[in-house]
């Protein structure tokens, strides 16, 4: 029994904080199964920004979502204001237990302070903040110094700090995606003559445009998927900068397409994706909605780090330059100028090779889930 285990009888309310965005948000699912099967009475509940609910709303093992406000320029800042208070008064009510974040936002110190839980743990911070950070928490989590560890693995390791270790079930991602968003996703198949199992969703844009391939070389890999018989959707959020990306390809791609762009909610998404034959994103949310829902996918990596963010326990392949020795270097593009060399360069070909090498596999035969990046690294 390790030093650090909690009795979670004496533990009646958990809240989880993790302020990011889509992707993030999916991979803390498996910290609220893990919970629940270990201390079935526990109310657990999530503290996210409002616009991921969607990514956790309708999980069996939480009780409540809370949602922050993010910084937006629309929202006058008394507004925003009088919307924190009431978040924190609602927080205050539910008199948690055990405060578990799992980032190194700042918002976490002040949380502690208002909640004043028996337990907390969050990552461990480093700079100005270090010594103040390690004082206000119970447990501070170590990141391995190799960063070779999934995302998913890292949240978990919150819940192993309080002596509560996972089993294989409890690592699953959760996201359900409701029969609302299931019923308008089966109308827009009838309605574009899709078949379930037979399309391939290509996702293009990243919210962080140093992780996007150029358009060329998408509209280049879409044309040969239609040349093997595949019909191709396009996915993409409503952001203008979404929408650009997918006209750029667009304008240079010769293949018909159907074209979701901006007009599916990330449920609706989810369910999309849970129809598809194979998923072909850039390191974004849709590789984890992807692994969410069982469906093959292949990711493209460029500076960020395929061993955290891989997809999680589905079958997949890692498309990544061996040319860069310098990646992954979590740099926003080469010398932080938001261009990437190792994704201008990523050839076509290589991300073809990988759908096609997988789509042939699993026609083949089923193969079982797994955790480790397959790497099919691009010369």
């Amino acid at each position: 029994m390790p030093l650090s285990s909690v009795d979670f009888s004496t533990v009646s309310r958990v809240l989880v904080v993790h302020l990011r965005h889509y992707g993030d948000v999916l991979l803390t699912s498996p910290v609220f199964s893990a919970l629940k099967k270990h201390a079935p009475h526990i109310e657990a509940d999530a503290l996210i920004y409002d616009h991921t609910v969607e990514m956790l709303t309708f999980h069996p093992a939480i009780a409540e979502i809370h949602c922050s406000v993010r910084k937006r320029k629309d929202l006058p800042f008394a507004d925003k204001l009088r919307s924190e208070l009431r978040l924190l008064r609602t927080l205050r009510a539910r008199r948690y237990d055990m405060l578990i974040c799992l980032g190194n936002h700042p918002s976490a110190l002040w949380l502690t302070w208002f909640l004043r839980p028996r337990y907390n743990v969050a990552p461990r911070r480093a700079g100005a903040l270090a010594r103040l950070w390690r004082k206000n928490f119970t447990q501070v989590v170590k990141y391995p110094a190799n960063a070779r560890r999934h995302q998913i693995e890292l949240n978990l390791d919150a819940l192993r700090m309080f002596g509560v270790f996972p089993g294989e079930e409890e690592r699953r991602l959760v996201l359900v995606p409701g029969e609302d968003a299931e019923a308008s996703v089966r109308n827009r198949m009838a309605a574009a003559g899709l078949a379930p199992g037979g399309f391939v969703i290509v996702h293009a844009p990243a919210s962080l445009a140093y992780k996007q391939l150029p358009p060329e070389r998408t509209a280049r890999l879409i044309e040969e998927l239609v040349k093997d018989g595949e019909r191709v959707v396009l996915t993409g959020a409503p952001a203008k900068s979404d929408l650009a990306l997918i006209g750029a390809i667009r304008g240079e791609c010769r293949a018909d397409t159907v074209d979701f762009s901006g007009q599916l909610s990330m449920k609706e998404l989810a369910a999309l994706i849970g129809q598809a034959k194979l998923v072909i994103a850039v390191d974004s949310a849709p590789v984890h909605i992807a692994a969410a829902m069982q469906t093959p996918v292949v990711a493209i990596f460029g500076p960020t780090n395929e061993y955290i963010w891989s997809p999680w326990r589905v079958p997949h392949r890692v498309v990544a330059s061996s040319r860069h020795p310098c990646r992954p270097c979590h740099n926003a593009g080469c010398g932080g100028s938001g261009v990437s060399d190792c994704l201008l360069t990523l050839p076509a070909d290589s991300v073809l090779a990988a759908a096609r090498e997988l789509m042939a596999e699993r026609a083949g035969r089923r193969l079982p889930p797994a955790s480790e990046p397959r790497r099919k690294v691009a010369p």
